[in-house]
């Protein structure tokens, strides 16, 4: 692939185990991962693991990651410019030396901190939180750490509380910069869960962004409370509801949609798409056909999968509008000018 000659840049932000690495894969199969490459923001570290344990500096602190090389090294690959990325090595808790990046069309910086520093975050096209509630994230934590990794629920808990300051501090801030929120919560439809298998999700979009107009359902900035089951989709106990409506969220004029439960047949998803307007689809039962291919992937059953992938598409919509706009200034630069 010849080098770029612009880079659309992307954020994904969100604390550890908050489904990053399930949404980056539905991204590189909406793009293809020849046009794709995923720079994982803990290589920005600039304390090891045994510094950090010295100082008492986790990795959620920002003194613990070099902010002035991440700006450097976004800038350059947002001008195409190839650069060499140090490594940090998970396995061993050291960094490693640096690798050559050639910058692919899209680069997608992932990780803790991409809308924390002001000046990386100027740089992107395009932004996503994943924001995962509190009992929603404990419940995952100790369900993976106590079957995976036999840390005791107390363990769990303690490592959960310890971050926990620092995760209001540095983390949880940044979806206030957000292009759009994918928020997973507790349902509604069951009182006192204390599974969490049935699932609340939302996704909040900003209005404003130029070039990329916010989801709806039915009928743009109304408010809706819907029920779709009954004999064009199928739903077993408890159900399905869904909402849309006009929000503020952090002073800033938001959209809202909304998913409570989660689909019995991925097939009737094309029901649910025929009432959403603004899918950036390239054609009708896109939508569905994209949720459908990857059923395996967490979270296709409920509406965290849904969201991922109308976020993607709303990715592409802006890559496509960035290619757009370029092509036209460049024409635009061609025309001679008459005297």
């Amino acid at each position: 692939m010849t080098k770029p000659d612009r880079v659309v840049l992307i954020g994904v932000a969100g604390d550890s185990g908050c489904g990053k690495s399930t949404f980056l894969r539905r991204i590189t199969d909406l793009f293809g991962k020849e046009l794709v490459t995923v720079i994982c923001l803990d290589d920005y570290h600039s304390l090891d693991r045994k510094q950090r344990k010295e100082t008492g500096i986790t990795a959620l602190d920002p003194r613990a990651n070099n902010f002035d090389l991440m700006y450097e090294q976004a800038k350059a690959l947002k001008n195409g410019q190839a650069i060499d990325k140090p490594i940090y090595n998970h396995e061993t808790g050291t960094i490693d030396p640096p690798e050559r990046i050639t910058p692919t069309p899209i680069v997608v910086l992932e990780g803790l901190h991409p809308l924390y520093d002001e000046r990386v975050r100027d740089l992107l096209d395009f932004s996503v939180y994943l924001d995962i509630g509190d009992e929603v994230k404990i419940a995952w934590k100790i369900k993976r750490d106590m079957a995976e990794r036999g840390h005791s629920y107390e363990d769990v808990l303690f490592a959960i509380n310890a971050r926990r300051p620092d995760f209001m501090a540095y983390i949880d801030p940044q979806k206030a910069h957000a292009d759009v929120v994918i928020q997973i919560l507790p349902t509604e439809l069951i009182k006192e869960d204390k599974e969490h298998k049935i699932l609340r999700v939302r996704m909040i979009q900003r209005y404003g962004v130029e070039g990329r107009d916010p989801v709806y359902l039915f009928d743009e900035g109304s408010t809706i409370n819907w029920i779709p089951c009954g004999r064009k989709l199928t739903c077993s106990y408890p159900g399905i509801k869904m909402y849309y409506g006009p929000d503020s969220y952090y002073g800033q004029e938001v959209s809202i949609l909304e998913v409570d439960g989660q689909f019995d047949n991925l097939e009737e998803m094309i029901y649910i798409e025929g009432h959403l307007s603004n899918t950036s689809t390239k054609y009708y039962g896109e939508l569905t056909h994209l949720v459908r291919e990857h059923q395996e992937y967490p979270g296709s059953n409920n509406g965290s999968g849904l969201f991922q992938v109308l976020t993607g598409l709303k990715m592409r919509a802006s890559f496509e509008y960035q290619m757009a706009q370029e092509e036209k200034e460049e024409k635009e630069e061609k025309v001679p000018v008459s005297v």
